[in-house]
């Protein structure tokens, strides 16, 4: 029996937060069971009871314990299977960087980067056109919050400090959908950013998960 059970989508960065944790950590004891959300099964009532929101990802233990949100489920799995991917809890300025670095993840760079992803890479599959206007709103502000990032990252060389940690992997899919609809610049223009993302994808198994899902998505 495996160790516990993710339930994700393909396609969905934030089931692949949590796929990239568990790959960088080489973490293969669990169960990944697909959630079809193109025909609206994360609106299912058994996945209702695992996500009350009806999204993903979520897991669960053989237990009971189940727990849903991305950050929440990394900062867990990290924990509870001492992954080295987190300050040490004894290290009090590290682990304040970290919260800091998370938090400035999910409220500068996440909103508008995941806007650009719906808009230009979600909607392309519901067949729907995009908002043009969301997109050039949040291309705004994902330029200025890497504007920021690029003067931080000339002095260190991850988000949280010198070390490769979660809040890096937390980047990795909404980058990933910036590159797919074109904005890749965003990236590539800055150099200390662009040295900070070759760092990040160049990691081994980071490297051979993106690989193998732009073969599957390719297929």
């Amino acid at each position: 029996m495996p160790a516990f059970t993710l339930y994700g989508g393909r396609g969905s960065s934030n089931t692949d937060r949590v796929r990239l944790t568990l790959a960088e950590a080489g973490f293969t004891d669990y169960e990944l069971v697909l959630i079809n959300m193109a025909k609206g099964e994360q609106k299912s009532e058994e996945n209702m009871k695992r996500h009350p929101w009806g999204k993903i990802p979520a897991i669960t233990f053989p237990d009971g314990f189940t727990l849903y949100e991305s950050r929440a489920i990394c900062k867990y799995l990290a924990r509870k299977y001492s992954m080295p991917l987190l300050p040490s809890e004894s290290d009090l300025e590290a682990t304040a960087l970290f919260d800091q670095a998370q938090s400035v993840e999910m409220n500068y760079f996440a909103d508008p980067a995941g806007k650009i992803g719906f808009e230009k890479f979600a909607k392309k599959f519901m067949s729907l056109p995009p908002n043009e206007a969301v997109v050039a709103e949040s291309l705004k502000a994902t330029e200025a919050y890497f504007d920021v990032a690029e003067r931080l990252l000339q002095h260190t060389d991850y988000m949280a400090g010198k070390d490769f940690t979660l809040t890096d992997i937390y980047y990795i899919p909404l980058i990933q959908r910036l590159f797919a609809c074109g904005y890749g610049d965003i990236i590539t223009s800055r150099k200390a950013v662009g040295a900070w993302w070759d760092r990040c994808v160049n990691r081994p198994a980071i490297k051979k998960l993106l690989a193998a899902d732009k073969e599957a998505m390719a297929a």
